[in-house]
């Protein structure tokens, strides 16, 4: 290849698709010139050429990565902890699985395979373009794993490992055993049925005993591993169920299933009239295929916290003390490390910005476009970096990190039941023992009248009436509505929260932290006396330093502390201010009437309990939304409150300009309680939205509870509902969406109920035949999924960040 630096044109790379710049290069790939943007994208193009592979440009639809000049260092990989964790050893040699975000067609992965497969250390590769997954093996004595992911670096592929690939795998492992089973039901039900078939033509009895006999014990054949291994998942439910004493829908399919398999059977040694293996595998057949679609629908609404799972890069760029950069496994990460992460790459571990930049937290709060994070400003692990490479020092890794908390508030949320569910379970399963004992009833009934049809009949009362959609109505509306909210920035983590925000007639704010930013600024300082404005604010600053109160920000970038007033013991009078010693004076910070006893302004007050020293005046803006967020809950019909502990002033003032008739200011903890008590004492549902910081006994008192992400609301305990994102208009469309949860579990039950009324019936008079019941029975159990599944298609868009961008200098 010659290759010569060409001056800036507009053509297009011939392998990334990226402009040509100043810096391009011409280069030849058999015979032909092309266009590269870099020597990366040329050396790329040029091995695959001379390794035959060409046709590579001519099969993908779509360019591929570029190429890094520099090399990639893969040592990493072959760390033994990152091995043992990953790598699985095989009689034919090592494997592990890697992602890649760069395959991004079937091309890619033929391409992927055949480089790979030139290596004679590798024993196999498949390559996924759909999951972007490729599984290697190769032989660990005669390459490195470094030296094997060098092929697919060089051209262009950037790998990386999921933290959950354990997880993945046993869930392949599950997905596989269920499609075998679907598999070998399919295959023996369509043979047992074209040989029942021939059977059920025979209404003249014209077919001789032996060929009957024959047609039979070959259904029976064909039944048997359709039955016990197909079926086990059914059988060994019924045994776990027996086992616990109680009655659901695994025994009702299981009876069913052996009922009709024992009873054909024992009818093919006696010679008698009627066999049922055909409905025995129908039977297994369509409940397999409702599982598989049912569990592909719940995956689809429970998939957020997969996704999560896969937020975190399993390796980190750590910084040394002179600047250099090694690539660690993030378990190796540890508080103070400084860690640099490139655009395009998910912060590895919580911590503090170094340096200004923009990242992506669509992922974890909802927002559909970068978040600015300044300088010193805290960054979350599973945030992509966008624009400039980023710096970040690392404050808490590993379960601490917030995406830690995150994943394990929504399996928690989703794992736990409310009682409406409960409910359904119980009368479930007590419908289960009422079928059998209509079942039983039937049998009788049909034995004095027609004896010949008494069993069918009797099977399909009990398959067409299995009360699968009943068990299912409530837990897969639930499941969807808390997918859907939790990829919109909402969690509700108590297990009843969705029904009692749907109860919900009235709403109660808070306004500092919650309909305001939460961000004060010190608009004004009077001080009073021999003490300075300058002194005041850093007394004020001392009294606040460990508050988590947001007025406590106000004072954070004013007057730097002695270092004999680091550590200030304080105590904090809720609904009044901060109180502490300070050099052997006791400071009150708060209201006019605690800190100085004087009559209220609104205003913050800096005394001694009875003369005054400062005065200071904090603004704090409303939200940008806060007046969306009001009438999106008017427009539900419900009834707003504001009540703050802050001055009247400045409640009637932000009252006013959002529209909330009924407020009330200088509130306390315990006045606020009290107040949320009258309502319900009226007989309201009521709403609580607060910072999850100072008012944790309001919020736990209201029927349900929202707390904002700010406070420290993923590890308070008092909250219902927490809002990861920093929109206040997510509250009336939870409200709303909480609603519609309602109405659609309401569908599910009407039709479960309905269904299970108008089939019984017929069933029991002979109308149903019994492949046609289990048919019926898949039916009814997908409808209420397919249903619950609207839910996430009318989750809220993800919402757009209100700050604009302004992407970093690289640093």
């Amino acid at each position: 290849m010659d290759a010569a630096v060409t001056p800036m044109t507009t053509t297009r790379c011939f392998h990334c698709g990226e402009t040509v710049g100043a810096d391009g290069v011409d280069a030849s790939i058999d015979g032909v010139p092309h266009d590269f943007c870099c020597r990366g994208c040329a050396g790329a193009a040029e091995w695959i050429a001379t390794a035959g592979l060409a046709d590579y440009y001519r099969l993908r639809q779509g360019d591929a990565a570029r190429v890094d000049t520099e090399a990639e260092d893969l040592g990493v990989w072959d760390r033994p902890e990152v091995q043992a964790e990953h790598v699985r050893h095989l009689p034919e040699g090592s494997q592990i699985t890697v992602l890649t975000d760069g395959m991004r067609c079937a091309a890619c992965a033929w391409l992927i395979d055949r480089a790979l497969r030139r290596r004679p250390a590798v024993r196999d590769v498949v390559a996924n373009a759909v999951t972007g997954r490729i599984r290697i093996t190769w032989d660990a004595t005669m390459a490195r794993l470094s030296e094997v992911l060098g092929d697919l670096s060089a051209l262009g592929y950037r790998v990386h490992l999921s933290p959950g690939q354990a997880r993945e795998e046993s869930r392949r492992r599950e997905r596989r055993r269920a499609l075998l089973r679907l598999g070998v039901a399919g295959l023996g039900a369509m043979q047992a049925m074209m040989f029942a078939e021939a059977l059920y033509l025979d209404t003249a009895r014209e077919m001789s005993d032996p060929m009957r006999d024959f047609l039979r014990w070959i259904a029976f054949l064909l039944s048997t591993p359709v039955v016990f291994f197909s079926g086990w998942p059914f059988i060994s439910g019924m045994w776990n169920e027996l086992r616990m004493r109680r009655f659901g829908m695994d025994t009702l399919v299981a009876t069913s299933v052996l009922l009709a398999y024992f009873a054909s059977l024992f009818e093919t040694i006696r010679g008698g009239m009627h066999v049922w293996f055909d409905a025995s595998v129908m039977f297994v057949l369509f409940l397999l295929i409702a599982r598989e679609l049912e569990g592909a629908a719940r995956a689809r609404a429970t998939d957020h916290v997969d996704t999560l799972a896969r937020a975190r890069p399993a390796f980190a760029w750590r910084e040394d003390g002179e600047g250099a950069v090694a690539q660690v496994p993030v378990a190796m990460l540890a508080m103070g490390d400084v860690v640099r992460v490139s655009p395009g790459e998910a912060v590895p571990a919580d911590g503090v910005a170094l340096v200004p930049g923009a990242f992506d937290e669509s992922l974890l709060t909802g927002e559909s476009t970068p978040v600015p994070h300044g300088q010193g400003e805290d960054v979350r692990a599973g945030s992509i970096v966008v624009g400039s490479v980023a710096r970040v020092r690392v404050t808490r890794t590993g379960q601490d990190t917030w995406l830690s908390q995150l994943s394990r508030l929504i399996e928690r949320a989703q794992e736990e039941r409310p009682a409406a569910a409960r409910l359904a379970d119980v009368v479930a399963s007590r419908f289960v023992v009422a079928l059998f004992i209509a079942a039983a009833l039937t049998c009788v009934w049909w034995l004095k009248h027609d004896p010949s049809r008494a069993f069918e009949v009797t099977l399909a009362v009990l398959v067409v009436a299995c009360p699968c959609a009943l068990s299912l109505a409530i837990p897969t509306a639930i499941a969807s509505a808390h997918s859907a909210l939790a990829g919109t920035g909402v969690l509700a983590l108590r297990p009843d929260a969705l029904d009692a925000l749907a109860r919900v007639d009235t709403v109660v704010f808070d306004k500092t932290g919650t309909l305001s930013r939460g961000e004060p600024t010190l608009q004004e300082v009077q001080s009073f006396g021999a003490i300075t404005s300058q002194e005041a604010l850093r007394i004020a600053r001392a009294l606040e330093r460990d508050s988590r109160h947001p007025l406590a920000r106000a004072f954070r970038d004013h007057a730097p502390l002695p270092a004999e007033w680091q550590d200030v013991a304080v105590e904090h009078i809720p609904g009044a201010g901060i109180e502490g010693w300070l050099e052997g004076r006791c400071w009150r910070l708060g209201h006019a009437a605690f800190a100085a006893s004087r009559a209220d302004d609104g205003a913050l007050w800096l005394g001694d309990g009875e003369h005054a020293v400062a005065r200071f005046v904090i603004s704090d803006a409303l939200r940008p939304d806060a007046a969306d967020a009001i009438a999106g809950c008017e427009a539900l019909g419900l009834v707003c409150e504001l009540l703050s502990g802050d001055g009247e002033a400045a409640v009637a003032g932000a009252a006013g300009e959002l529209g909330i008739a009924r407020h009330a200011a200088r509130r306390t903890p315990e006045q606020k309680l009290e107040r949320i008590r009258e309502l319900q004492r009226g007989g309201h549902v009521v709403l609580m939205v607060g910072d999850g910081i100072n008012d944790a006994p309001v919020l736990g008192g209201a029927d349900v509870s929202i707390a904002m992400h700010e406070g420290a609301a993923l590890a308070h305990g008092a909250a219902d509902v927490v809002l990861t994102a920093k929109h206040l208009a997510r509250v009336p469309q939870a409200i709303a969406m909480a609603r519609r949860a309602r109405a659609t579990m309401r569908q599910n039950l009407a039709w479960a109920l309905g269904y299970n009324a108008l089939a019984l019936p017929f069933a029991a008079a002979g109308w149903v035949e019994p492949w046609l019941a289990a048919l019926g029975m898949a039916v009814s159990s997908l409808i209420v999924t397919l249903n619950a599944l609207r839910l996430v298609r009318s989750a809220p868009a993800r919402q757009t960040a209100v700050s604009p961008v302004s992407l970093p200098a690289s640093p």
